[in-house]
């Protein structure tokens, strides 16, 4: 890819198994941080087994601290996962993740409930 262009969207549902496609997230951004994960595996970040430990080992240590471990953080054991990756494979660090994570915070407080969420450079000040 050449500087400037963006990367190409992922079709998310389409790698989704056949039988399996039924399933569904219960917030959009699981549905994202799904994509963003079969993204990643396609460039070649990581392989599923070092995916499934790397999401195995967040839910392990979620469930020392006390998660409830019913479902309904399955998602967030997903993007620290995810987080964890890219941040070991020198990808990004943690200053980084935390200035967009503080970033889409403001972006999502402006933002009237139901509309899509769009970061602006001035969330990211």
């Amino acid at each position: 890819m050449s500087p400037g262009r963006a990367p190409p969207r992922v079709d998310a549902a389409a790698m989704i198994p056949p039988g399996e496609q039924e399933r569904t997230f219960e917030e959009p951004w699981q549905a994202q941080a799904f994509a963003i994960t079969l993204a990643l595996h396609r460039r070649g970040l990581f392989d599923w087994d070092e995916w499934a430990a790397a999401l195995g080992a967040e839910i392990k240590a979620a469930q020392a601290r006390g998660d409830p471990d019913d479902g309904t953080t399955y998602y967030l054991h997903w993007l620290a996962a995810i987080e964890r990756l890219v941040r070991d494979k020198g990808i990004t660090d943690d200053a980084t993740l935390a200035r967009y994570r503080t970033a889409w915070h403001r972006a999502a407080d402006r933002t009237p409930h139901g509309q899509p969420i769009e970061l602006t450079p001035a969330d990211l000040g």
